[in-house]
């Protein structure tokens, strides 16, 4: 009877093995020309100071950008991440994008065509800190021939949405979504936090911000206090006091998340889509690490 049970439960293995290697994931995809939105100019195209010309290639393939006469190519600098972000003038800048904007309810969207690559920034982190900057429907494709940690791609999104036609960046707020890009990803960093989790409370708080429109440093406290207890986060009084002070600067600059409530609540889906998906996974892991020490148990009893 045991001998049996170890065959149909080798019998599944090779069924659940035989499906996912011969699974197809298909994608929709068109061949199809984009229309140029003349409204807006074309789609920009903003490059890393430190690409060689290979790379600018492989930029462009992976951007999808067959004809650069239907694009607007631009270079990002040390000047610019001066500029935009009091950065170093002397980092190399790899990571590129390519935005189009799109007419107002259509929604941010972000599209990390080289995910590999970007080892720190998540496309919800890139669009909690694009909503901050002000920055809203539009798709921002962003991709780098090397592994960067993205920050930079940030101040290429800026410059490019600058070069935009009837767009203009307020400085203050371009460097406060770039505080908040940097106080995310060392959040992530730290053990316990996950970048899906921090995603998530950043963004809650300004739905919540968003519904409250709060009037004081006391209200922005109890509501991220509030945020905190429910998503069963744990920060150091330290990085609490970051949170703080981030979201009081924000409230100093009159930001208004109420004009993109519709943005962030998308975005809070994705993220708790992201969430379920890598539960989901690392359920079915368990479930096939159980089976396998069933398996072998079985085949120890066999020979016992």
């Amino acid at each position: 009877m045991r001998l049996s049970s170890v065959f149909k439960g080798a019998l599944m293995l090779l069924i659940i093995l035989f499906f996912m290697n011969n699974t197809v994931l298909v994608k929709a995809s068109s061949n199809d020309e984009e229309s140029i939105n003349e409204k807006y100019g074309l789609p920009i195209l903003v490059y890393g100071e430190a690409l060689s010309e290979t790379q600018k290639d492989e930029v462009r393939k992976l951007l999808k950008v067959n004809d650069t006469s239907k694009v607007k190519e631009i270079t990002v600098t040390g000047d610019d991440l001066v500029h935009y972000i009091k950065g170093d003038r002397h980092s190399n800048m790899y990571s590129s994008a390519k935005i189009t904007r799109k007419d107002t309810g259509e929604g941010l969207v972000i599209n990390q065509v080289t995910p590999e690559n970007i080892t720190e920034v998540t496309d919800e982190m890139y669009a909690n800190a694009l909503l901050t900057a002000g920055i809203q429907d539009a798709v921002v494709d962003v991709a780098s021939p090397v592994k960067v940690s993205g920050h930079s791609a940030l101040v290429g999104i800026y410059k490019a949405y600058d070069e935009g036609k009837g767009t203009e960046l307020s400085e203050e707020r371009t460097e406060v979504a770039n505080e908040e890009l940097n106080l995310a990803t060392d959040l992530a960093k730290k053990e316990g936090m996950d970048q899906d989790k921090v995603s998530e409370l950043l963004t809650e708080i300004k739905k919540e911000i968003a519904e409250q429109n709060p009037a004081s440093k006391e209200e922005i406290e109890k509501i991220i206090d509030e945020k905190l207890k429910t998503l069963e986060i744990s920060l150091s009084a330290e990085d609490r006091q970051l949170l703080i002070d981030l979201f009081e600067k924000m409230r100093d600059l009159n930001i208004n998340f109420d004009n993109v409530k519709t943005q962030l609540e998308n975005l809070s889906q994705d993220i708790q889509k992201r969430i379920d998906e890598a539960v989901g996974d690392k359920g079915f892991l368990q479930s096939v690490s159980d089976f396998f020490k069933e398996l072998i148990d079985s085949i120890k009893n066999i020979f016992s």
